[in-house]
């Protein structure tokens, strides 16, 4: 049951202004992807970027968990809470976007103005020449190296956040390298540990900067990298609306918060602006 009266209050914030939307891993649990930080969600440890760079060992670990993962996550289609936003964007009431998931829904649920603040799973890097390829590409490489490896580990393998998947053991897995120069592949994505490329926070303040009034939606904003622009829209006077399960460490800087899940209250949004 959504709470009509800060739903009520929350719409009102937000009619006629000109909005942007933050975005956080609860917005695609309703997609399978689980999240981090959520009600209910298990105690998590993941790699950070220190650790995938600290050797062969770690590598192999995470590209055995994502092979097996990856399957999963190329195929989540986005949500109700995703078609909301990309609907409010066509009907001009949402004029930017900044999401810290990974995942890529929002730019399949139709949404355009995207800033991917941690960047996309879809995609490769080489750490050492910075050749780009797709993870697709990769997926094929992967099994071809490791033939049989995803359907040892079977279907009841628990997913993880971020495209992986949790496995017991990833012994003789063999991780690929870039066909360039034979350097290490790492997704293009911000790990734990790494800070996000300047030029994509300061078009992410940019967005914040050109709203009047910041929608958070599944975001424990647990981590700077999402907490500090409600900390910018709250200093400069813009009124801050978060949807959320749960408590989040943005709630005493917002002006409204609806503590429920983002697809039922975002599409009660998009129905009436």
């Amino acid at each position: 049951m959504l709470d009509a009266p800060a739903l009520d209050h929350a719409l009102e914030l937000l009619a006629c202004r000109r909005i942007v939307a933050l975005t956080g891993a609860g917005l695609s649990t309703d997609s399978g992807i689980p999240d981090y930080r959520g009600p209910g969600s298990p105690r998590r440890t993941p790699m950070t970027y220190q650790e995938f760079l600290s050797g062969e060992a770690a590598q192999r670990r995470y590209w055995a968990r994502s092979h097996v993962g990856w399957a999963r996550m190329a195929h989540a289609a986005p949500n109700a809470g995703h078609l909301a936003l990309a609907a409010l964007e066509r009907s001009g009431a949402v004029h930017g976007l900044i999401t810290q998931n990974v995942d890529g829904l929002h730019t399949a649920a139709g949404s355009r103005a995207v800033v991917d603040l941690h960047g996309r799973i879809a995609d490769v890097v080489c750490v050492s020449c910075g050749r780009r390829t797709t993870r697709a590409d990769l997926q094929r490489r992967l099994t071809a190296l490791n033939p049989g490896f995803v359907e040892a580990a079977g279907s009841a393998v628990e997913a993880a956040p971020d495209g992986d998947a949790e496995l017991a053991a990833v012994d003789g897995f063999r991780p690929a390298r870039c066909t360039g120069c034979g350097g290490v592949l790492k997704p293009d994505v911000v790990f734990f540990g790494e800070n996000v490329p300047r030029e994509r926070v300061a078009r992410a303040y940019a967005v914040v900067d050109a709203a009047a009034a910041l929608l958070v939606a599944g975001s424990s904003l647990t981590v700077m990298s999402g907490l500090r622009f409600v900390r910018h829209a709250h200093k400069a006077g813009i009124p801050v609306v978060i949807v959320n399960r749960g408590a989040t460490r943005g709630d005493e800087l917002a002006t409204v918060r609806v503590d429920a899940g983002c697809s039922d209250t975002l599409s009660a949004f998009a129905a009436v602006m």
